[in-house]
């Protein structure tokens, strides 16, 4: 197999690498194009070499994310990549139309899952599923996921709901820093690997905007609090307070600088996970204030403290072991002389222990020494000192009954921190985040329970996408060659099987309430359940042991402290002496309940079965499993590239024992061969009807339905009968649909219609949909330009018909208008006109002289008429002369003659007679203005004589 580090062949394997990576480029036509199929199901052919191929051409080219049907693979980079998860192209995603139309990646599957709740899809309720090894970077994967959901589902528009949005936002992200730091450790397989199940709600309004979320959490490994393997380390938060701590913090908490802490292996590794400042500032944006937030280090601090007591065996039974002498050395003088490796310190780690824990110390040492039993009828109580082994069980057992109670405690205050009313969310969306399927070289209950676990998500991987996909073909009646996929359903009944099972067996040793046997327990294993094909045995193991073949490989199993670890004892008198403790927060951990106290002194003959660490893990394990499948649910397989951590290197052994694991290839043939869309005949016929009218009916007695037979059609009786023609027209349509979708050039090949119709269903793929729903759309887009068309012209015609009206209006206004103004006019006119005759009537014989002067003038001159001072006046008025100065002009009259003789006087303006002919002589001359002119242009020459004879 071709191995490649780091881009370059290795090993002596390269000559045999480069001819079969040779094949493969000339069969996959160059390996230049594998980084472009962004969805390994247009790999063809897919093999594991082919599919392995691609990943490795994308992961070169910093493509870390490809489909693969229904689950997305995610590649870890090993190395920051800022830009992948920037917070623009979060909203790019959000934003796109068709987000599965971009390039494969988590935030195509959350858009997917938050659309699904608005668009109301039955299930509602999502769920995303991240699976993968320790180390394939499923936490990260989580977290990008709740960032996203952050933003996306964080909209609102008033000003306050904005603050709440964003306190929500905030307190979900800040509950990653604190569940990582306590529940989190270094392994030999990943720097951050958790040591819990947990599965985060995020709760949804009716408006799809984030209102809260909830986390619980499975089977928390407490057991690395006292015990770590070679190589790995403790929980995170230890390393922070002894690393992060200020030197105050660390001399209150009797954490000096270079102590040395059995229970805190490999402190010399510095890892990005060690940064207290962040877990503080995380707690605190949770609503744990400061105060007790170092209540939480001085009890971790305790929990250190308490790792180093060490006892002796003692030498007789009778008495009790005693501590040693590195851990507690009294001098003659009564002072304390104490040792931690090469470190003093002031006073004894049982001291400084019960200090921190405030317990007094007396009765600290005792319990962990002496066992309290409780025999007979009468319940009488007897102490036994303990064995060595005993006396550090018991402190082990303190030290891990309190680093879960405040694991639980924390869980709880996040909850309720970032928790919503249950009146005010409806949806939700999940995120599982569960440890990797683990294989250690010395694996016990804990790795049994984290593979257990792996083994019933694949199973409900199996079931929800690949057995029922082609069981829902068989049912339907399709023509479907089945695919072979691994099926773990042996493997699971050989864990929790029933009657007989691994988990029964080991639960049944501890209701024997017998010393455990570890060999005994193997034998047992081997011959109740050795017609199992998923259980095998290591005859070179020199320790007891049991393998079991799981879906991602075999494992090796010690049964040594198997049973122990399953019972989880914890002593009362360990819970009496916590609850005596004067510490605030000891005090909420451990409260003084009298129920619990008759609780655990029952009576020998009523005594409840012990809930072991299985049973209880078995049943939060199911009650998981019912929300899962309550939902609608989305898979993200992570693959880890190399199991070192290290940036640009791909192992293709390592990636291709992971596929093996997870059933990628089924999970792509299937996908790729199969029909992923199924929806039921009448929600087909009800969406996809319109296409009818692309079908062009030919023969002479089809006709479109009216209303009435359709909506006959759709009653009970008629139903079942109508369906099938209906769908026959639809299916009609089809090959109309492909050949307007296709090209040219493959118009002419006759492919056929991937789409299949079955007994209750119609399964198409998605390429098929696209091109149905695009018919819809061309059918809906013909109908609404019809619509628009009849109604721009109902609109044209009854906007013409109100301008005619308006016209209309106008025109009668205006001539109602026009006759009022002219009736206003002419009677105006006619009052003007009555009052001018009446005024002329009532006129003296002057006025009327003087506007018609000309015409008095004749008649003054006349040979008959008037005489003497009206003769005068008529003259004047004529004329109009001034009365009041007569030097201006001269009147010559002739007493032997009648009439003037002549009249020279100036012209007080233009003389102009309207006249056909003027009797006047120079009458139709206008005179010229200037004054001194003597001629006869400026004079009016009256004669007698001449006007005597006209």
């Amino acid at each position: 197999m071709l191995q490649q580090v780091n881009g370059h062949r290795s090993g002596s394997d390269a000559q045999g690498g480069k001819s079969l990576r040779e094949d493969l480029q000339e069969f996959l036509g160059g390996e230049a194009l594998l980084h472009e199929l962004d969805d390994l199901t247009k790999v063809n052919p897919v093999t594991l070499e082919t599919v392995l191929r691609c990943l490795q051409a994308r992961y070169a080219a910093d493509m870390f994310y490809t489909s693969a049907g229904c689950t997305l693979v995610a590649l870890n980079p090993f190395k920051p990549v800022p830009q992948l998860y920037s917070p623009a192209l979060m909203r790019e995603y959000h934003a796109a139309p068709q987000p599965q139309k971009l390039r494969p990646h988590i935030f195509a599957v959350g858009e997917q899952t938050y659309r699904n709740v608005q668009s109301l899809i039955e299930p509602v309720n999502q769920s995303i599923i991240v699976s993968g090894e320790s180390g394939a970077g499923k936490t990260w994967t989580s977290r990008c996921l709740m960032k996203f959901y952050a933003v996306v589902a964080a909209s609102p528009t008033s000003l306050e709901s904005h603050k709440i949005a964003e306190r929500i936002e905030q307190r979900i992200l800040n509950s990653n820093p604190v569940m990582e730091a306590f529940g989190n450790a270094c392994t030999l397989r990943n720097n951050n690997s958790s040591r819990f199940g947990k599965f985060i709600q995020l709760q949804l309004n009716s408006a799809q905007q984030m209102t809260g979320a909830a986390v619980q959490t499975y089977l928390l490994e407490k057991t690395r609090v006292t015990c770590q393997a070679s190589s790995e380390r403790n929980f995170h938060i230890f390393y922070q307070i002894c690393k992060g701590a200020s030197v105050d913090e660390r001399l209150q908490w009797h954490l000096p600088e270079g102590a040395s802490f059995s229970w805190l292996p490999n402190p010399e590794r510095t890892l990005e996970e060690d940064c207290f400042q962040v877990t503080r500032e995380a707690m605190l944006h949770l609503g744990i204030d400061i105060p007790t937030q170092n209540n939480i280090f001085q009890v971790l601090a305790g929990l250190l403290h308490l790792g180093n007591i060490w006892f002796a065996d003692s030498k007789d039974e009778a008495q009790s072991c005693q501590l040693m002498d590195d851990a507690k050395c009294e001098n003659k003088d009564g002072g304390l002389c104490i040792s931690f490796g090469h470190t003093p310190r002031e006073q004894g780690s049982i001291r400084t222990s019960a200090s921190l824990l405030q317990l007094p110390e007396d009765p600290l040492l005792e319990t962990l020494q002496i066992r309290t039993i409780r025999a007979g009828r009468q319940q009488q109580v007897f102490q036994k000192p303990c064995s060595r082994a005993e006396c550090d069980t018991r402190r082990d057992c303190l030290a891990k009954l309190v680093y879960a109670r405040l694991f639980d405690w924390l869980v709880s205050v996040i909850n309720s921190s970032i928790c919503a009313d249950p009146d005010s969310w409806t949806t939700f969306i999940g995120l599982l985040d569960v440890y990797g399927f683990e294989s250690f070289p010395n694996n016990s209950l804990e790795q049994l329970c984290i593979n257990y676990a792996n083994e019933k998500l694949q199973q409900h991987f199996v079931a929800h996408y690949l057995r029922a996909q082609q069981e829902e073909y068989a049912v339907e009646g399709l023509d479907w060659s089945f695919v072979n996929y691994q099926d773990n359903q042996a493997c699971l009944d050989l864990i929790e099987g029933s009657p007989i099972s691994i988990c029964s067996l080991i639960n049944e040793e501890c209701r024997l309430n017998r010393p455990s046997s570890a060999a005994q327990l193997q034998t047992r294993i081997e011959s109740a359940l050795a017609g199992s094909p998923c259980l095998g045995h290591n005859k070179l193991s020199r320790e007891p042991s049991f393998i079991v073949v799981h879906y991602a490989g075999p494992v090796q199993y010690h049964t040594a402290g198997l049973v122990e670890k399953n019972k989880d004892p914890v002593p009362p008198e360990l819970t009496r002496l916590l609850q005596q403790s004067q510490d605030p927060l000891l005090k909420v951990l451990f409260p003084m309940d009298p129920e619990e106290k008759s609780q655990e002194e029952p009576s020998g003959q009523s005594r409840a079965p012990v809930l072991t660490v299985v049973s209880k893990f078995k049943a939060s394990l199911e009650q998981l499993l019912q929300v899962l499948h309550s939902t609608t649910p989305h898979y993200i397989r992570c693959i880890k590239p190399n199991s070192q951590g290290q940036a640009h290197t791909f192992l293709q052994e390592e990636v291709l024992s992971q596929l093996e694991a997870c059933g990628l290839v089924e999970t792509i043939h299937i996908s790729a061969a199969g029909f992923p869309i199924r929806i039921p005949h009448q929600n087909f016929v009800e969406r996809y009807e319109l296409l009818r009218r692309l079908c062009t009916r030919t023969s002479p007695g089809s006709h479109s339905p009216s209303p009435d037979e359709r909506h006959s059609e759709w009653s009970p009786h008629t139903k079942g009968a109508t369906l099938q023609p209906l769908l026959q027209d639809i299916l009609h349509t089809l090959p109309a649909l492909t050949q307007a979708a296709a090209t040219p050039g493959d118009a002419a090949e006759a492919t056929p219609i991937p789409v299949h119709c079955g007994r209750t269903k119609v399964f198409m793929t998605d390429s098929m949909l696209e091109l149905l729903e695009c018919g819809r759309a061309q059918v809906l887009e013909q109908c609404a330009c019809c619509i628009q068309g009849s109604w721009r012209r109902h609109r044209h015609r009854k906007q013409e018909r109100q301008r005619q009206a308006a016209t209309l209006i106008q025109a009668a206004i205006r001539s109602w208008l026009a006759r009022k103004h002219i009736q206003r006019m002419h009677a105006a006119a006619t009052a003007i006109k009555r009052t001018w005759q009446k005024w002329r009537a009532q006129t003296s014989l002057l006025e009327a002289i003087i506007r018609l002067w000309p015409l008095g003038l004749v008649l003054a001159n006349a040979a008959v008429g008037v005489r003497g001072f009206q003769r005068k006046l008529v003259v004047w008025a004529c004329l109009q002369l001034p009365m009041g100065n007569p030097s201006s002009y001269a009147v010559q009259t002739a007493q032997e003659q009648a009439g003037v003789t002549s009249i020279r006087a100036l012209p007080q303006g233009s003389i102009k007679f309207h006249c056909r002919k003027s009797p006047l002589p120079y009458a139709d001359i206008c005179p010229e203005p200037s004054l001194h002119s003597v001629t006869g242009f400026n004079q009016i020459l009256l004669e007698r004589h001449s006007l005597g004879h006209m």
